[in-house]
C-alpha cells in the first residue's frame, strides 16, 4: 500500500504542495493563470516538473497557488540539497513549462472550477 507523502497546506487564498512541511524556495518561478481547482493544478504542475527536473540531484518540488483577485498566481519551483547546481538553467526548464500553452491547457482542463448550477 502507497502512501501520501505530499504535504497541503491551505490558508484562505493559498495553497502549498511540498514534500516537506518547511518549504524552501531555493529555486522559483512565477506564473498568473485563471481561476481553477487549487489542489489539481498543483498536483498537474508538480508532476511535470518532476519529469522535467528528476534527473536534478537533491531536488524536492514545491508548488503554491495564491489567489490574487481574478487569477492564480502559482509559484513552481522547491529546494535543491545540493553545493552548487545550475539555477538560471533549472528556472529556465520551468519557464518552459509555463510557455507550453498545450500544456498549461491541459493543467487548467484537469483543474477545471466546478459551477454551481442554480
Amino acid at each position: 500500500m502507497t502512501t501520501n507523502r505530499w504535504h497541503i497546506n491551505r490558508t484562505k487564498t493559498a495553497l502549498t504542495l511540498s514534500r516537506r512541511l518547511d518549504v524552501r524556495w531555493d529555486i522559483a518561478v512565477q506564473t498568473v493563470l485563471p481561476p481553477a481547482r487549487k489542489t489539481r493544478l498543483a498536483h498537474q504542475i508538480r508532476q511535470d516538473m518532476w519529469r522535467k527536473l528528476q534527473a536534478l540531484r537533491g531536488f524536492c518540488p514545491a508548488v503554491r497557488v495564491e489567489e490574487e483577485g481574478s487569477y492564480l498566481r502559482i509559484t513552481a519551483g522547491g529546494d535543491i540539497a545540493a553545493r552548487s547546481f545550475p539555477k538560471t538553467r533549472v528556472e529556465d526548464q520551468i519557464r518552459d513549462l509555463f510557455d507550453d500553452s498545450a500544456r498549461v491547457a491541459r493543467w487548467l482542463r484537469h483543474a477545471k472550477q466546478e459551477v454551481a448550477h442554480a
